[in-house]
């Protein structure tokens, strides 16, 4: 299946649309969730996306599932069991409605931070953004109508940029910022 890349200029609109639905993972999920914290590239501003809302939900456990999945499944997202990294459960939203990617991974775990840090330190440097975003627009030309391919060949220059991140991160200490909702 081909499914077509598109990298967009950054919209205002982006933030607006993670906070609307916060509320609803906070609303459904109560104390469950350690954190919820938008990530990915829409949450960078100036950054150019996928115009995919990602957000992440931080929980103590994975298991009961059923204490967050029960409840985000009642606000239409719809859990991924073919999701291959074990270090998170993986949600979006049904068919047919606005793309949104939710992780929801272990407050205090590895993944948990790098995706924070990752994207506060591209909010914090905007040459870091600036080529960040080059990079993926190229990746997006190359691999136009292969999603997979795009997604494989992202990973090199994910981690370029994590390299950057780490240095970042050891001048002033990073640590989280308070949750985002």
């Amino acid at each position: 299946m081909t499914h077509v890349v598109e990298v967009s200029p950054y919209e205002q609109a982006w933030p607006g649309l993670f906070a609307a639905l916060s509320v609803q993972v906070r609303d459904a999920l109560g104390s469950v969730a350690i954190r919820i914290d938008h990530i990915g590239s829409t949450s960078a501003p100036g950054l150019d996306a996928k115009p995919i809302i990602d957000v992440q939900v931080s929980v103590v456990a994975f298991d009961p599932p059923d204490a967050y999945r029960v409840p985000l499944d009642r606000t239409g997202l719809v859990f991924r069991s073919d999701n291959v990294e074990l270090t998170k459960r993986y949600f979006r939203v049904a068919p047919g409605t606005r793309r949104t990617h939710s992780h929801v991974r272990r407050a205090g775990s590895w993944g948990e931070q790098l995706s924070l840090l990752f994207c506060d330190c591209l909010r914090v440097h905007p040459e870091d953004r600036d080529r960040f975003a080059e990079l993926k627009r190229g990746l997006a030309r190359q691999f136009q109508g292969d999603r997979r391919a795009h997604t494989m060949a992202k990973d090199p220059v994910i981690w370029e940029a994590m390299s950057w991140a780490d240095r970042w991160s050891q001048a002033p200490g990073w640590a989280p910022e308070p949750t985002d909702a």
